[in-house]
């Protein structure tokens, strides 16, 4: 529904830290021609927190006017909160191509906490929604069995998956139908998942590496696992290397190095140390230095 390479897009920011919506709308058309099927607006990369529902609605509107139909465009809406994310969900324009919801954060919910609170998002639309489960920074995982659960609401359509755990991935193809989609939410795990039956990957690293990440799924979906491992060891120091410090602060430091307006950060994100910058200045020449082929 989706593609298989999306792109969970930086909110760049002006000198007063304002979103700067015509550079959002330059990058969504520069990511859509390197390898992006999908962009994923106001997600964990574009520092949703630190965004105001007003913002992320005009956000939402200036990519899908950017990309128009080259493109799908899904909406961040999901927050802490049950009743801003329904509200966020019913503002979002039926243009857009879905929605996605993450966990909420701190609260800690309990299972039947979560089923409701994503039952309550998807009835807010008529929209296909994505999960979003990362209990690297919600706390709580969302388990195989409530993600099946959910699945049986109808626009319920796929996860994007950042538990970093093969098994449960294996539980949830396991569990969910095969038209039900499961999306790395982990770059250096996209391969991984797609030999588990992943239908793709949410992706920072595709800021810079599309087109190359394009190839290796392509190569997999081709039946040429051989070729599809060298892609992944080629990419792989890079998957890991864009995550030296607190994801954004990596892709944005390293679109403004290549002159991709991405701007600064929101506090309480600030920018990369010292150290950091010259560990991404050395992944960005590895980067310019990657063949056509492999």
């Amino acid at each position: 529904m989706f593609g298989s390479v999306l792109t969970a897009m930086v909110t760049p920011f002006n000198d007063k830290l304002e979103i700067d919506y015509p550079a959002a709308a330059i990058l969504a058309r520069y990511l859509v021609e390197n390898g992006t099927e999908g962009i994923v607006v106001a997600g964990t990369t574009g520092e949703s927190p630190n965004l105001t529902g007003e913002e992320k609605l005009n956000l939402f509107t200036t990519v899908k006017e950017a990309v128009g139909d080259t493109c799908k465009v899904i909406a961040g809406v999901g927050t802490y909160s049950t009743r801003e994310s329904v509200e966020l969900a019913e503002k979002v324009s039926n243009q857009l191509d879905g929605i996605m919801a993450v966990v909420p954060y701190y609260s800690k919910p309990s299972q039947e906490g979560l089923y409701e609170h994503f039952k309550a998002i998807a009835a807010a639309t008529d929209l296909p929604v994505m999960l979003y489960n990362i209990p690297g920074r919600t706390v709580i995982n969302l388990l195989p069995s409530t993600v099946a659960k959910l699945a049986g609401i109808s626009n319920i359509v796929c996860i994007k998956e950042a538990a970093g755990s093969m098994d449960q991935v294996s539980e949830l193809k396991k569990e969910l139908s095969s038209t039900f989609a499961i999306y790395s939410g982990d770059d250096s795990l996209t391969l991984p998942m797609l030999s588990l039956g992943g239908a793709g990957i949410v992706s920072v690293a595709s800021h810079l590496i599309g087109t190359q990440m394009q190839k290796m799924v392509a190569a997999f979906k081709a039946g040429d696992m051989e070729k599809a491992l060298k892609w992944h060891l080629l990419l792989f120091p890079i998957f890991k290397g864009m995550f030296v410090a607190t994801n954004p602060v990596p892709v944005k430091y390293l679109l403004n190095e290549v002159g991709i307006k991405a701007g600064g950060y929101r506090l309480p994100i600030v920018g990369p140390t010292q150290t950091e910058q010259a560990s991404l200045k050395e992944l960005l020449t590895n980067i310019r230095n990657l063949p056509e082929e492999v």
